[in-house]
């Protein structure tokens, strides 16, 4: 009974990421938008808490749906109005855009599915050994070897953090 409660937990935490995930995109009001994204990443901790690890999803809690968040809405409030309706975009290029954006999405499975993700595994490899544990997927995310990822993770947050500045300085030019 216990395997059925898990695996029902499992389909509506899925189908709860899925449908805020896609309200978080398609909301024409920022703060909505801001708020779907937080219910998406509180479901990504209870994810984390129901593969049983307890820690990484306090640190999702705490450290994304809390301090990310907050810095989120701050920037939000600094660059502008939360009474604001957006207009939608109107584009000639829709069509090039959704095809570029499909092509995009194949090229990150396939790579995602035969790049090596860990100890030069692929990802379809460990999802058919189940060798690979908690400590390998840690050291490959944040070690600094061949096939592991701490200089891009890195980049990724240098990146965000020049984007809040770059909206802080856009706002204050207004």
């Amino acid at each position: 009974m216990d395997q059925v409660g898990n695996i029902i937990l499992y389909f509506v935490t899925a189908l709860v990421i899925i449908v805020f995930s896609v309200m978080t995109v398609t909301s024409r009001k920022i703060l909505r938008s801001a708020t779907y994204l937080l219910f998406v990443l509180l479901a990504t901790a209870v994810m984390y808490f129901q593969l049983g690890y307890q820690f990484l999803g306090a640190v999702q809690i705490a450290v994304y749906a809390g301090g990310i968040m907050v810095l989120f809405v701050f920037a939000i409030l600094l660059t502008h109005r939360p009474n604001q309706d957006e207009q939608a975009l109107t584009s000639h290029k829709r069509v090039l855009g959704i095809t570029c954006s499909a092509l995009g999405a194949i090229l990150l499975l396939f790579a995602l599915f035969t790049m090596p993700v860990c100890e030069g595994t692929t990802l379809c490899q460990a999802l058919t050994d189940n060798n690979v544990d908690m400590n390998a997927i840690g050291t490959a995310l944040l070690g600094t070897d061949k096939f592991q990822y701490l200089l891009p993770f890195e980049a990724v947050s240098v990146l965000l953090l020049a984007c809040i500045i770059g909206g802080v300085v856009v706002a204050r030019k207004r």
